[in-house]
């Protein structure tokens, strides 16, 4: 059986948070991006790629059951931007002078398998019309001639990689801030293997 640190629990339950209201920015501005990875990203980068889960499938369950029944649908696409992020920060260091480009690069990493998920998930469940502000984007380019298909997935994967890149830089910043007590108490629950 796993445990379940103090600490862990309420890093978790604050990146669950953050991917909330990161979310909520981006519903109520209209935005392009979608802002709800933050927690989730951040949580991967301190904690590894299994915990860096836990904060999208909380946040996606609880933002489908109260404001945006879209969230429950993409909540896979959550697991696999965890997944794939916790083991980018495992194997990409980016505290050094190429930082920009890893983390331009590192966007892409991340992006392309949730970006295959979501356009399949935008495109045949939802005909391309969901609540984020990408939608006009979408119904722009079919409207233009471009089958429905191709523009979900067109406008999909620049939405998700700006989205990945601001998300992937502003976990940078965040884990230059974080005081190292915390960094060490995660890092010592990685290498016990308890989550």
């Amino acid at each position: 059986m796993r445990k379940f640190s103090t600490n862990k629990l309420c890093l978790l339950a604050l990146c669950s948070v953050i991917n909330l209201i990161g979310g909520h920015i981006a519903l109520l501005f209209r935005l392009p991006v979608y802002l709800d990875s933050l927690g989730t990203v951040f949580a991967a980068a301190l904690m590894g790629p299994l915990s860096g889960m836990i904060p999208g499938i909380i946040s996606n369950l609880i933002g489908g059951v109260t404001t945006d029944i879209y969230a429950l649908y993409y909540l896979p696409v959550q697991m696999i931007t965890g997944g794939i992020a916790g083991l980018l920060f495992q194997k990409i260091s980016f505290h050094d002078r190429k930082r920009l480009i890893k983390i331009l690069l590192g966007a892409g990493i991340v992006s392309i398998p949730g970006t295959v998920i979501s356009s399949s998930i935008t495109a045949i469940v939802f005909g391309g019309i969901t609540s984020s502000g990408s939608t006009l984007l979408v119904q722009l380019l079919h409207h233009l001639g471009l089958g429905l298909t191709a523009s979900v997935c067109i406008v999909q994967g620049l939405t998700d990689y700006a989205d990945r890149a601001i998300v992937l830089a502003l976990t940078v910043a965040l884990l230059a801030v974080v005081p190292s007590s915390i960094k060490i108490a995660a890092d010592k629950e990685k290498s016990h293997g308890k989550v």
